[in-house]
Order: C-alpha cells, then sequence, then structure tokens
C-alpha cells in the first residue's frame, strides 16, 4: 500500500525539478492540505536537463499514467507515492516523476 499525495508532497522529476500541482481538491485535505488526483496537472520547475538543439529541453509537466485504483477524490482517481507517469518536455516525453517526501498518515491502492 502507497501514501496518498497532497499539494504539499515533493515530487520531483528524474533530474531533480520540482513539480508542484496547479490545483488541488477543494474539499479533501491530508494533513491539512488539499489532496491531488489525476485530474490534477503538475507543472516543473528548476529541471537543469538541457542538450543541445533539437534534443529534450527542461521537463516542463507531469502526465500520470498509473494512478490510485480503488480510491477516488471528488470522482477522480487519487495519486498515491508510487503512482507512475511520464514527464513532458517541449519535445516530448523525458522521465519519469518521483514522489519523495509526502504525508504519511492516509494510505491508498
Amino acid at each position: 500500500m502507497s501514501f496518498l499525495l497532497h499539494q504539499g508532497a515533493t515530487v520531483m522529476c528524474t533530474h531533480g525539478g520540482q513539480a508542484t500541482p496547479s490545483t488541488a481538491s477543494s474539499r479533501v485535505t491530508l494533513g491539512g492540505q488539499p489532496a491531488t488526483t489525476m485530474a490534477h496537472s503538475y507543472s516543473i520547475t528548476g529541471c537543469p536537463f538541457s542538450t543541445p538543439e533539437p534534443a529534450p529541453k527542461p521537463c516542463s509537466s507531469v502526465q500520470w499514467t498509473t494512478p490510485a485504483t480503488r480510491v477516488r477524490i471528488e470522482g477522480q482517481p487519487a495519486l498515491l507515492s508510487t503512482s507512475q507517469g511520464i514527464t513532458i518536455g517541449p519535445l516530448g516525453t523525458q522521465g519519469t516523476p518521483m514522489a519523495v517526501a509526502q504525508q504519511v498518515r492516509v494510505k491508498g491502492q
């Protein structure tokens, strides 16, 4: 079982950029922080990945692919500390985001 993600969780791209949700649940909180779901978009800042043109540039967003299968928040699948996704840059997919710090009280599948 994994822990549910909230707006204050630390989620990073594989290059060390910080991923943060642009919005989160308006009804459900975890440890005082709004919960996040597959419907909430994450943007990435501070990704140091850079190569010469026309190769991929820094990660800019996350597209989640495996949210919770048994927990829904406001009708949407919740995001978990083990949720998988891909990071997106200006020229395509670039890696897998990972949660490195999150609340540790609410678990889900």
